[in-house]
């Protein structure tokens, strides 16, 4: 019996021994965790990166999207019907101003020409006895005036019917390439019929919407570059109108770039990355964008004073992939911590290794 109790006391105290080592041992990692294993009980340096402030030119650039126009494009309908007779235009192909791309049948409008024209001959003869009656007394002025009046509808008639004919040969408004053809010949076409397309993509219009706070910046003449999907080429066009006003959904200012496209690489109703040159900011603090600490009512930087993090609440303007600028909360020379900023803590004691000034 004292054996067993023998055996339970040893038990117990080995489980006591037990646990009491853990809690030791918790708490010693614990401490090491926090930092307090340094000499004196001291917390080490935390070891981060930082860059100095320093003033430099910033060139302000603004990256969109906008959408690639032909200079000129529309869609090709005839503007009388009929039967399309003729077609003188290959698909894909170059044209010039003025040529005939289709011929719409026009025998019924010459018949109609043709009795016009009697009638005019007819009505131009009894004007001109009515004028000799007329001198002569012969009859009143009334009687002038009706047949003056029947000459002057002949004619009338005779130059619609000629203007219907000449709507029957429809000609290429400007040059450019003419699209795939969606008619043969022998199709009653109509005002409503799609023939095909025309557009001259010699130059192209670059389309872009343009924030209300940079609205006041953009100007006739200015320069823009773009660049589009599937080519590494970087490409330049001309500011060349603005709206007049911001539009009020979305706050944007609609502008419009044109550009050479001689050798034909931008086609139209592609989408085009324009970056947007803006305002050259001088004297400017630009440092890395993972400084910044988004805080409730504004942005935060920690920078080294006395070898201790603290914090400075700034002011950001623009921001770019890599920086952003400062506008206040931060003087030339200043250091700013780059790494470790969501856990530091106002006063930590840190340890600077210097990289790069931004750019």
């Amino acid at each position: 019996m004292k054996v067993k109790y023998i055996v339970y006391t040893l038990l117990i105290a080995g489980v006591g021994a037990l646990v009491f080592y853990r809690i030791s041992e918790n708490k010693k990692q614990k401490m090491d965790a926090a930092g307090g294993g340094g000499k004196d009980g001291k917390k080490p340096p935390m070891a981060v990166n930082g860059v100095v402030v320093a003033p430099q030119e910033f060139a302000n650039t603004l990256s969109l999207s906008g959408s690639i126009e032909a200079n000129e494009q529309i869609e090709v309908h005839s503007e009388v019907s009929g039967i399309a007779e003729k077609i003188f235009f290959t698909e894909g192909a170059k044209v010039s101003k003025g040529q005939v791309l289709v011929k719409i049948n026009d025998i019924e409008l010459r018949a109609q020409a043709g009795q016009a024209k009697t009638r005019q001959t007819l009505a131009a003869e009894n004007e001109r006895r009515a004028r000799l009656l007329l001198q002569k007394e012969a009859i009143s002025q009334e009687e002038y005036d009706i047949a003056s009046a029947d000459y002057k509808t002949a004619l009338a008639q005779t130059e619609l019917i000629n203007a219907q004919i000449g709507k029957t040969s429809i000609r290429a408004p400007f040059s450019g390439t003419i699209g795939l053809r969606n008619i043969s010949p022998g199709t009653y076409v109509t005002p409503t019929t799609l023939i095909t397309n025309l557009v001259n993509s010699s130059q192209i219009k670059i389309t872009f919407s343009v924030p209300e706070k940079y609205a006041s910046q953009m100007k006739v003449n200015s320069v823009i570059t773009f660049t589009v999907s599937g080519s590494n080429e970087t490409f330049q066009a001309k500011v060349y109108a603005l709206e007049p006003s911001v539009e009020v959904t979305t706050r944007t200012l609609k502008v419009r770039a044109i550009a050479e496209n001689a050798q034909g690489k931008l086609l139209p109703g592609t989408f085009a990355n324009v970056i947007l040159p803006l305002d050259e900011v001088k004297d400017a603090f630009v440092i890395p964008t993972e400084a910044i600490v988004p805080v409730q009512g504004g942005k935060k930087v920690f920078v080294v004073r006395n070898g201790q993090a603290q914090e400075a609440t700034v002011e950001t303007g623009t921001r770019t992939d890599k920086d952003i600028v400062v506008l206040s909360g931060l003087k030339a020379g200043d250091t700013v911590l780059t790494t470790g900023v969501l856990t530091l803590k106002k006063e930590t004691p840190v340890k600077v290794s210097l990289t790069k000034k931004a750019k």
